[in-house]
């Protein structure tokens, strides 16, 4: 991979104020990068960036604008991970769905093809393969079979970017994230959904606040009876997506990863770890399964090593714990002080 001068690129990050988009956006300004982070705030928070990143408050919708934008900042690639995310929501909204992860990303690339841009990272998901038919590590060319509106919403957008990358309109990486999780390792910075769905939160609220954590379904044909999920910590998706802009720069091909760990932890695990760590008990209470939860959902990542030199370096489950605790911690008036935690 050729050397790329970070100091002379120059990136535009849609949804860049949110969780995944901020830590980004963090690690490519502490990397040298000019980075322009374009969000309309509706989920993101101004107080996730860092002060020199360089803010535009705009809708992917107000096409003339984004346009105007665009051309005006020229940017080596656009890193795209606005969108919304919540599986549960989709179902209920779907149209919402389509209008905010399809037709947003269509306007973007039609604006960067106006604009004569090339290079597009995608915030995509494992939600694109819905329930996997065996519980074994899901490589690329796994069969796509979203299973709600939020994952078809995403195999959509791919199925646009190959196309436009076949008819050379432009050159793209999807990442398709399994479970984010994690928070900024100094507590600057982390989850904060409203409402919050990610188990790793949720657990920790439980043991703040008392009120018991649902978990859904111990009955599954795993090691305990709960799901099997692939955690990755939010610090190496970062990394992932800046990989995946050298990539590009370096005049890489059009290309859909996998990123997590490879390797599964079961929901009880998780709870396990947040009691350990924090030294209080998760209250459970058990429900039903949830139509649609596939007993174990796990990456084979051995493609974003090989296409990226990527590796998750920071997705040890106590790790994740410990940093998702401390901000928290932060949030809720250092209810759990970060003394109390175990060294990272």
């Amino acid at each position: 991979m050729n050397h790329i001068d970070s100091s002379a690129t120059r990136l535009v990050v849609t949804g860049g104020a949110g969780y995944i988009g901020s830590h980004f956006s963090t690690l490519a300004v502490r990397q040298g990068y000019v980075v322009h982070v374009v969000d309309d705030l509706r989920t993101g928070f101004s107080d996730a960036l860092v002060p020199d990143v360089r803010f535009h408050r705009l809708a992917l919708h107000e096409k003339d604008k984004l346009g105007d934008l665009l051309a005006t900042i020229r940017p080596n690639a656009v890193v795209h991970f606005a969108g919304s995310i919540s599986v549960g929501e989709s179902v209920v909204k779907p149209t919402d769905y389509y209008e905010n992860n399809v037709l947003a990303s269509l306007v973007l690339l039609r604006a960067m093809h106006a604009a004569g841009l090339r290079n597009f990272i995608f915030s995509s998901s494992a939600a694109v393969y819905g329930a996997p038919p065996v519980a074994a590590p899901i490589v690329e060319s796994q069969v796509k079979a979203p299973m709600n509106p939020y994952g078809h919403s995403k195999w959509m957008v791919e199925q646009i970017l190959s196309d436009a990358s076949k008819a050379g309109e432009l050159r793209y990486c999807a990442l398709r994230y399994f479970n984010a999780a994690g928070a900024s390792s100094d507590g600057s910075n982390g989850e904060r959904h409203q409402p919050e769905t990610h188990l790793i939160p949720l657990a920790i609220h439980a043991t703040i606040c008392g009120s018991p954590l649902t978990v859904f379904g111990n009955d599954y044909p795993t090691q305990d009876g709960t799901c099997i999920r692939d955690y990755v910590h939010v610090n190496d998706l970062a990394r992932a997506h800046l990989k995946a802009v050298e990539y590009l720069l370096a005049d890489g091909d059009s290309v859909a990863l996998n990123l997590g760990t490879s390797q599964g932890t079961s929901v009880l695990e998780v709870v396990r770890a947040v009691s350990a760590i924090t030294k209080r008990e998760v209250p459970l209470v058990w429900a039903p399964r949830r139509a649609g939860d596939p007993a174990f959902l796990v990456a084979d990542a051995t493609a974003a090593r090989a296409t990226l030199d990527w590796v998750p370096i920071e997705s040890g489950l106590d790790a994740i714990v410990t940093d998702a605790i401390r901000w928290e911690s932060k949030r809720m008036s250092g209810q759990l002080l970060p003394d109390q935690l175990s060294v990272r």
